[in-house]
């Protein structure tokens, strides 16, 4: 199976903009081949698709091998993939099956690296939540020896993992930007970094100085309107003091839209235009 291309996008830090000014690059999460009429004559700049489905790290090499055609009809890159690991197969807690995990993993990065996907998001709220009853300490011991052992995994693929922190209403663990970043930290390996998603901030209501404090660990991002996840636009969302805080950090990596549309081909090039307009607001 042919490698694609994908010097499209420069690694985070080395922006070939950078010097006439801060750019951000879009994406979409979802599916490429499902909503490919909308996104191929779009202004988006790539696909976040989903590793269980797109990757399907656990199922065969031929089933794997069937999603990659109809994909191409976004005529975009797949840059990205989120929905790293099952609820099915959890990373914390007393019932933890490394062995498995380990497979899931190499798989998934061996064929990212093939279709040209550099980044995996690891939010997998159902994965890594808290069991009732078992300390929020061993989790973290268990959660950066996780990180310790994959890194290195997926750094031979050309991948890195970035750690998600999710609102406190979706997940019991690894909440705040904070927090997340206390991970990345311990974790100390140049292919794991952290993921900024302004919907979970928002919720979370921490403020857009949590960005700027860990700035030198973002290496992706996502977005969606607090109220209803919606797409910018829909309810009027005020992103530029977040937007804001990411700019003075240098972060000019990939933004990627992370929220819920009716009717895509129709909604997504105004969620675009509201989003650019404000991006735009802060100098990208």
């Amino acid at each position: 199976m042919q490698r694609l291309e994908r010097s499209w996008l420069p690694p985070p830090g080395t922006s070939p903009t950078l010097a006439a000014g801060l750019d951000m690059f879009i994406g979409l999460c979802g599916t490429a081949s499902t909503n490919a009429r909308a996104i191929a004559p779009s202004a988006l700049d790539y696909v976040e698709e989903n590793v269980q489905s797109f990757l399907a790290p656990e199922a065969g090499e031929d089933d794997f091998r069937a999603r990659i055609g109809p994909s191409s009809l976004a005529a975009r890159p797949i840059a990205a993939a989120c929905c790293f690991l099952p609820a099915t197969l959890r990373c914390v807690g007393p019932a933890v099956d490394d062995p498995r995990i380990d497979a899931y993993a190499a798989s998934t990065f061996r064929r990212a690296a093939t279709v040209g996907i550099s980044t995996i998001v690891f939010g997998s709220g159902g994965a890594r939540s808290l069991p009732e009853g078992w300390p929020r300490a061993s989790a973290e011991q268990q959660f950066v020896a996780l990180l310790r052992r994959l890194a290195p995994m997926a750094q031979r693929h050309g991948v890195t993992i970035v750690v998600e922190p999710l609102n406190r209403g979706e997940c019991s663990f690894i909440n705040t930007l904070d927090e997340g970043a206390e991970v990345v930290r311990a974790v100390d390996h140049p292919a794991v970094r952290l993921l900024v998603d302004l919907f979970h901030l928002a919720r979370n209501d921490e403020a857009p100085e949590t960005i700027a404090r860990n700035g030198a660990l973002l290496a992706h991002a996502h977005l969606a309107e607090r109220e209803e996840r919606s797409a910018p636009g829909v309810k009027g969302d005020d992103f530029r003091p977040f937007l804001s805080a990411l700019r003075s950090t240098g972060y000019d990596h990939r933004l990627s839209l992370e929220c819920g549309f009716g009717d895509l081909a129709a909604e997504l090039g105004p969620a675009l235009k509201a989003l650019r307009a404000q991006l735009s607001d802060v100098g990208y």
